[in-house]
């Protein structure tokens, strides 16, 4: 048969013989590829739909935070020194400010010289009356003595005058009252010399040894602040933020800087009371650190305290039945990790965390 009038042309392939395989274009193959596409997209569908059923992680963010200290002053005066600059790491007793005040060194030396006088009066008193006092005194009671013996004798011849009516009732009266002043007189010199004699009283003594110690407090009250005049730092710590420039005017209580303790870090979450049920203080769980390339940190939680009423309410429903507190949850590394920085951010599966 000549395969040029029936139309066949058989297609030779490199070996010689009729190219083999499946033919596409038949029915039979169009159905199987069709079937193929449809459980293709059948599967794609059941797995996106196995996935959204599944309960999501959820995710809660938390804060790195440190033990922060306020360094505050408690005199006031102008800012002479700050050898420290934000982020320096200072050790315990460091320098941080030095305060110039001259008003309060002129203070201190007013009351050492308070204070001198005072001692120069209880020492004066301690010692007594001088000897020349306490001569002065029996000088004066002998003088006042002779006053009266002469007073007493004209009132005595004016009266004999007076019974014979060879001096007046005017003369007796005069003399009546010169003796009178006399006595009196010589009663006062006495007195005096007496207290000479005698010296100070107790309680007299008890006032000078009370002045002395006012003394001494006050030096003692303006040293203290002096010594305020140099702010050091307490703990070995961080500077974190400073509020001070040099000729800067400082007031009592007004901070100076603020220093962080890296030696005492923790992570902060604020979670509502439904998140955080069932979780105790004791139990750890794992962080990660976007900060530190997602590093993943082992924390034990140590205090679980609720928040103030003003902060995180929420109502659990739109007409709102009741509301749900926000608690503080604070959990410590397991492990020290030395690049942990306060404010750096933290997140957790909460779900999965525990």
């Amino acid at each position: 048969m000549d395969n040029d009038d029936t139309g066949f042309r058989p297609s030779i392939t490199p070996g010689g013989g009729p190219e083999s395989g499946p033919d596409f274009g038949s029915p039979k193959a169009s159905r199987a590829g069709a079937a193929i596409v449809a459980l293709t997209v059948a599967a794609i569908v059941g797995l996106s739909l196995w996935y959204l059923v599944q309960p999501q992680p959820l995710l809660v963010q938390g804060e790195v935070d440190a033990t922060r200290v306020d360094i505050a002053a408690r005199v006031d005066g102008r800012v002479a020194e700050r050898p420290i600059n934000r982020g320096d790491n200072v050790a315990a007793g460091q320098l941080l400010v030095s305060i110039d005040n001259p008003e309060l060194l002129t203070k201190l030396q007013e009351a050492e010289a308070a204070q001198n006088v005072a001692l120069a009066d209880l020492k004066r008193i301690e010692v007594g009356t001088r000897a020349e006092v306490v001569a002065e005194r029996k000088a004066a009671v002998a003088s006042g003595e002779a006053s009266a013996k002469l007073a007493q004798q004209v009132y005595d011849r004016t009266k004999q005058l007076t019974a014979t009516e060879f001096a007046s009732i005017q003369k007796l009266d005069e003399a009546t009252a010169s003796l009178d002043v006399a006595q009196r007189t010589t009663e006062q010199a006495k007195l005096a010399y007496n207290e000479a004699v005698a010296g100070y009283t107790v309680e007299e003594r008890g006032v000078a040894k009370a002045n002395v110690a006012k003394a001494v407090a006050a030096i003692a009250t303006l040293k203290a602040q002096i010594a305020e005049l140099t702010v050091k730092t307490p703990i070995a710590a961080q500077v974190y933020q400073v509020g001070t420039e040099l000729g800067e005017y400082v007031s009592p209580g007004v901070p100076l800087l603020s220093l962080v303790d890296l030696n005492d870090v923790w992570l902060r979450f604020d979670l509502r009371e439904d998140l955080v049920k069932g979780l105790k203080v004791g139990d750890t769980f794992s962080v990660k650190v976007p900060a530190l390339g997602n590093r993943s940190i082992n924390v034990a939680v140590r205090t679980i305290a609720t928040r103030g009423e003003y902060a995180g309410w929420r109502a659990t429903r739109a007409t709102g039945d009741f509301d749900l507190r926000t608690f503080e949850v604070r959990a410590y590394p397991v492990e020290k990790i030395a690049d942990l920085r306060p404010g750096m951010s933290v997140y957790a599966e909460w779900n999965g965390s525990r």
